[in-house]
């Protein structure tokens, strides 16, 4: 598959990050598959991810922050009824 169909990642990291991460792919590759990638490869298997997996991820963290302040707001809103005299 050319890299001309491929949708663009929706989040990119900074160059640290990225190389950080690289790293990180190659030494898991390693450890866990005794298998050697170079740093085009883990390049490209940090891209699969940022493009297919990281946003599941980013969604489930946006879900989780909006159920978490829709139950933070209703807590408020319920102490300023409580506070509120009659």
């Amino acid at each position: 598959m050319s890299r001309a169909k491929l949708k663009p990642p929706i989040m990119t990291l900074n160059a640290e990050q990225e190389r950080e991460a690289c790293l990180a792919i190659k030494r898991f590759m390693v450890e866990r598959f005794e298998l050697e990638l170079g740093s085009f490869e883990a390049a490209e298997v940090l891209e699969l991810f940022a493009r297919e997996v990281a946003p599941h991820y980013y969604n489930r963290a946006i879900f989780d922050v909006q159920t978490h302040l829709k139950e933070r707001f209703e807590s408020i809103e319920s102490d300023l009824w409580a506070l509120e005299k009659s």
